[in-house]
């Protein structure tokens, strides 16, 4: 890692540069400042595990705005805040102004007044562009439609921690080309290692990002595949990942989708041409015998719990890295 190499002055630098920076998509951070979090995040996930108090953010507050529920995104932002020294406030749409059709513009400049930072879970990217634009204070993206940035630094953490390195390792994400295949997309590139992504035929991820990927893939010596054989994507990977076949506000789609992706469900006859030690990933949560079966999600190969403990300690990375003093 990083760290473990860098001059005292490098280091200073990448932190004053991820200082007051918004955290939005994981392509506005360079392949350092990426690895720099992920050091980050296992220092605190270290303290963490000896009982060693960290209160670097005391006194800070974090304002959550939820558009779209969690389980674990509320829970680890909320712990992780309170880890940190600091608080957290929960405000659904319901409970906030925004809700009833104040503007973001009002909302971002109002809530910069009271908090020291501010997560973000919503529909549409533009929106929490929008916001950041107008906060004062770090805005941190939750998820959006486009893009879950925080979920994937959780999962290059735990790759790092069970492959010991991102050198010469090849990721496969099966299943639809949403918010999660497009922050691996972009993770992958700038920790050099290489991505296959198996879609059905209109369900690829947004071409713009995987240009936007390639050109950054040409600087780090990662490779992009997107295809829809779904063997081909998985032969010799490493790294196993999916999602659900239909997200947050597809509900309607279910039924389509069901019949559109049974060939790319995850199973032990897909995951046979994979590498012997491959591990699963799954952001939770999982629909088993849909996306993948509960052979591989409930097996020797899932790491799911570990991924879902790690979105706690790369939040707080992402917390400290941003808002500390």
């Amino acid at each position: 890692m990083v760290q473990s190499v860098q001059v005292q002055d490098e280091k200073e630098a990448i932190r004053t540069a991820l200082k007051k920076k918004d955290f939005l998509t994981l392509d506005e951070f360079d392949s350092k400042e990426l690895l720099y979090m992920l050091d980050e995040a296992m220092q605190l996930k270290q303290m963490q595990k000896a009982g060693k108090p960290h209160p670097f953010l005391n006194g800070k507050v974090l304002g959550m705005i939820f558009e779209k529920s969690s389980t674990r995104t509320r829970v680890s932002f909320e712990v992780g805040m309170l880890q940190l020294g600091g608080n957290a406030i929960f405000l659904s749409s319901k409970d906030i102004q925004l809700g009833r059709g104040e503007s973001v513009y009002d909302t971002a400049n109002v809530l910069s007044r009271y908090v020291d930072g501010i997560m973000i879970r919503t529909f549409e990217h533009s929106k929490i562009v929008e916001f950041a634009e107008a906060a004062s204070v770090p805005v941190i993206n939750g998820l959006t439609n486009e893009h879950h940035p925080t979920q994937v630094l959780a999962d290059l953490l735990t790759i790092f921690e069970h492959k010991g390195s991102f050198e010469n390792l090849k990721i496969c994400y099966i299943g639809d080309g949403n918010n999660m295949a497009h922050s691996l997309i972009e993770g992958a590139v700038k920790v050099g290692m290489d991505i296959s992504i198996a879609s059905p035929k209109g369900y690829a991820p947004d071409d713009s990002i995987v240009q936007q990927a390639k050109k950054v893939a040409l600087q780090t010596g990662a490779n992009i595949h997107i295809l829809e054989n779904p063997i081909e994507a998985v032969s010799g990977a490493d790294v196993i990942v999916t999602d659900v076949w239909a997200s947050m506000g597809q509900e309607e789609e279910q039924q389509k989708r069901m019949e559109i992706f049974k060939p790319y469900q995850v199973n032990a006859e897909l995951c046979k041409y994979a590498k012997e030690d491959f591990i699963f990933l799954h952001c939770l949560p999982a629909h088993r015998g849909e996306e993948v079966t509960a052979e591989i999600i409930d097996g020797k190969h899932s790491v799911v719990f570990d991924e879902a403990e790690n979105r706690l300690h790369a939040q707080k990375a992402i917390l400290k890295l941003l808002m500390k003093n």
